[in-house]
C-alpha cells in the first residue's frame, strides 16, 4: 500500500473572469500558477463567451456570488498573493474592494479594460470605481493603452512613464509596472518599466515578433502574483514574471481559427 506524502504549497488567488477559449482571464491564471509551483484558487467575477476571434458574450455574476467565494477561500486557505484580472462593471470592483479590505495578502492589480482582439471588457463607468482598488495594490500592471487611458500619459519615455506612474501613487498603490508590449522603441526590444516609489528599473528584452499575444497580460500579472506567493520579493516576481511570459510568447500555442494564444505548457526551464 502506498501512503501519501502531503506538501503544503503556496496558496495564491484569482479574481477574475473566465475565458471559455482558455487563452486569458481565470484559465491562464491558473495555468500560470501551476506552472510556476502554486496552487491556485479563484473568485469567477464573469464569464466571457470567447475564443481566439474575439468576445461575443458577457455575463457578470451577481455580487453576493463573488462575495461568498471570497470568503469561502478566504475562511479555507493561507492567501499567499491575490491577482486581479477583469472585474468589468463598477459594481463587480466596489465588490472586490470591498471583499479586500481586511486582506493582507500582496496584491497584483491588472486594469483589463480591452481584449487583444479590441472587444472592450470594462465598463466606462467602472474606471473611477477602480480607484479603491489601487489604494490597496501591491503591484498595478497597466500596459501602454491602459496608463494612458486611466492616467492621460503615454508611458513612451523616462518622464511620461514617471507621471503615470505617479497617478498611480496618488491613488495608494505601492508599485506599478508599465509594460513595454505595446510601445515601438524603434530598435527590436521591449522595455517593461517597474517604478516604485523609491526607484525604477528596467527590464528590456528583445521583442517576440508574433500576433498570438491572447492572455500575455493575464499570464503575466498570474505569474508575478505566483512569485510574491513563493515569497519572493517584488523585483525578482517580476523579472521572473517576464521570463515566463516571454517564453510563453516565444513558442506560442496554434490553437482556434484566429491569432491563436500564448502557451502555458511552453519550456519554462526556470519553473
Amino acid at each position: 500500500m502506498l501512503s501519501p506524502t502531503p506538501e503544503t504549497p503556496p496558496y495564491a488567488l484569482t479574481i477574475a473572469s473566465s475565458d471559455s477559449g482558455g487563452g486569458a482571464g481565470i484559465q491562464a491564471d491558473l495555468k500560470t500558477m501551476t506552472r510556476l509551483g502554486v496552487y491556485g484558487g479563484s473568485v469567477i467575477v464573469g464569464v466571457t463567451s470567447q475564443n481566439t476571434r474575439g468576445v461575443t458574450g458577457t455575463h457578470v455574476l451577481p455580487s453576493e456570488t463573488v462575495r461568498t467565494q471570497f470568503d469561502a477561500v478566504a475562511d479555507d486557505f493561507d492567501i499567499g498573493a491575490i491577482k486581479l484580472g477583469m472585474l468589468a462593471t463598477a459594481k463587480a470592483v466596489e465588490t472586490v474592494a470591498e471583499c479586500l479590505s481586511d486582506s493582507d495578502a500582496p496584491i497584483v492589480v491588472d486594469p483589463v479594460m480591452v481584449a487583444t482582439s479590441g472587444d472592450r471588457l470594462l465598463d466606462e463607468d467602472a474606471i473611477d470605481a477602480y480607484d479603491d482598488i489601487f489604494a490597496q495594490a501591491t503591484l498595478v500592471t497597466p500596459n501602454a493603452d491602459e496608463a494612458a487611458e486611466l492616467t492621460g500619459h503615454v508611458p513612451d519615455s523616462p518622464e511620461a512613464t514617471r507621471e503615470a506612474a505617479d497617478w498611480f501613487f496618488e491613488r495608494g498603490a505601492d508599485a506599478v509596472l508599465l509594460k513595454g508590449g505595446h510601445v515601438e522603441t524603434g530598435d527590436g526590444t521591449v522595455a517593461d518599466t517597474l517604478v516604485t516609489r523609491d526607484e525604477t528599473t528596467t527590464f528590456t528584452n528583445p521583442r517576440v515578433d508574433t500576433d498570438r499575444t491572447h492572455g500575455s497580460g493575464c499570464t503575466l500579472s498570474s505569474a508575478i502574483a505566483a512569485g510574491l506567493a513563493r515569497g519572493d520579493d517584488l523585483e525578482t516576481a517580476v523579472e521572473r514574471g517576464i521570463a515566463f511570459t516571454r517564453a510563453a510568447l516565444a513558442a506560442p500555442a496554434d490553437v482556434g481559427q484566429g491569432a491563436g494564444s500564448v502557451n502555458h505548457l511552453a519550456d519554462f526551464g526556470d519553473g
